[in-house]
């Protein structure tokens, strides 16, 4: 069984290049130049026969896409039919895809597969019980930029299929001023009017500074950043922080919130919360592939 969670049409894990990237990497780890022995071994080259990715645990679906990629990049004949769309729920025993083709390549292709299946759709999984435990507050759930070395592209989007959105990509692609730009600069003002120079020079990009205390929050305010992120406060804290005048400027509450407070998290009149978690702590969806 399995139900609609969201839209997901333009948020789906797209096979690009990038995909492409971790793909080919993922595999060229697992074969070596030998290739998988075992089924070299074991099974007939004329072989066929099907395959049926199962969920062992309730979650939402993502990766799909790149699942195929995988099999494909073994077998570009193997046929991927995708039972269980990204973004959408599976229940404990539901087959969430099927693959038809020449049996070696089902096995060869079958760990790195699930290998990265199973951690988008537990990213997606978790990321949307933060966005449920919010719901109603106008609150998104956002990620960071703690995610796996090359895998990047993967986990962020896997944070769209569970109803998040995302931060910034990388460190190119916007300011985020912390705690050592700030003293390496000589205070908040001085490093977000730096930002502003060089984005004078060198192209608009999005301003955004942690502040750990209301006197930091109200020096980011005057230097009028695009975003602030009210860093390691407690609710109380940033209630008092959303209290002061901040039109225009988004923020974003970040640090210490976890499941069973980011409700209270939410409530104070902020924009975003950050959670490390979604990505840096994957609980990888437990999935099977069983030859029929």
């Amino acid at each position: 069984m399995s139900k609609k969670v969201k839209q997901v049409n333009t948020n789906e894990i797209n096979l690009n290049r990038v995909a492409k990237t971790i793909i080919r990497r993922a595999l060229r780890e697992d074969l070596g130049k030998r290739g998988d022995i075992t089924t070299r071994a074991t099974i007939p080259g004329d072989a066929k026969g099907e395959a049926v990715i199962i969920a062992r645990q309730d979650g939402i679906i993502a990766g799909q896409r790149i699942s195929e990629g995988v099999f494909k990049s073994v077998e570009s004949s193997l046929i991927y039919r995708i039972l269980v769309p990204d973004g959408e729920s599976a229940e404990q025993g539901a087959e969430i895809a099927r693959i038809k083709g020449k049996l070696w390549a089902i096995l060869v292709a079958e760990r790195t597969a699930l290998n990265i299946l199973g951690r988008c759709c537990g990213i997606a999984t978790l990321t949307n019980r933060f966005v449920k435990a919010v719901e109603g507050t106008g609150v998104k759930i956002t990620e960071t930029r703690k995610t796996a070395p090359g895998l990047r592209y993967i986990d962020k989007a896997s944070v769209l299929v569970g109803g998040g959105v995302n931060h910034r990509y990388a460190l190119h692609d916007a300011f985020l001023i912390k705690e050592n730009h700030i003293k390496g600069a000589g205070g908040i003002v001085e490093a977000i009017n730096a930002c502003k120079d060089f984005r004078a020079k060198w192209g608009r990009f999005r301003i955004m500074v942690e502040a750990t205390n209301m006197d930091e929050y109200k020096l980011a305010l005057s230097a009028k950043p695009e975003r602030i992120l009210l860093d390691n406060m407690t609710p109380d804290q940033l209630i008092n922080c959303t209290k002061v005048p901040h039109a225009g400027i988004e923020l974003e509450a970040t640090g210490g919130i976890n499941l069973d407070n980011v409700r209270s998290y939410a409530e104070t009149g902020v924009g975003f919360i950050s959670i490390g978690a979604l990505t840096h702590s994957v609980k990888v969806l437990d999935l099977t592939l069983l030859i029929g």
